[in-house]
């Protein structure tokens, strides 16, 4: 259940960011995870990664490795999230928890190859998944 004041879904992300700092050994992390509209991810594409179109998850580390604190801030497409979700016919909240540790474990220091055929066989997205099952099917 999600604490009072919190948006619903929030525990769930929370525990999302937190299975993905511990799979990486991080102790020590300050992430913050925006759900965002079209609009807002789009801007944020546009602006800092040259893309002129709305995404799932940008995701930007805040830090460097000699620091004693992984910092950073994930974005999360929600409209974006809730398409994608509708396409695989899964819960719209696994697509969110999906998206949380994909841009946690970026901000973490992780990546994976752009081209489709090779990122699902990546070790990130092996984790990734690994990790979805833990926090969004747990039991399943």
């Amino acid at each position: 259940m999600d604490a009072p004041g919190r948006a619903p879904g929030a525990d769930r992300v929370a525990q999302a960011v937190r299975a993905a700092l511990a799979a990486r050994d991080i102790e020590r992390a300050e992430i913050s995870v925006a759900l965002v509209d079209d609009d807002a991810i789009r801007s944020l594409n546009r602006d800092h990664l040259g893309h002129d179109r709305p995404t799932d998850v940008i995701a930007f580390g805040l830090w460097s490795p000699e620091d004693p604190v992984v910092v950073g801030d994930v974005y999360v497409g929600l409209d974006q999230a809730l398409r994608q979700a509708a396409d695989e016919g899964i819960d719209p909240a696994e697509e969110v928890v999906r998206l949380a540790i994909h841009g946690t474990l970026h901000v973490s220091g992780m990546d994976h190859p752009e081209a489709a055929d090779e990122r699902a066989a990546s070790p990130m997205y092996v984790l990734q998944e690994r990790l979805v099952e833990e926090v969004a099917r747990p039991g399943a």
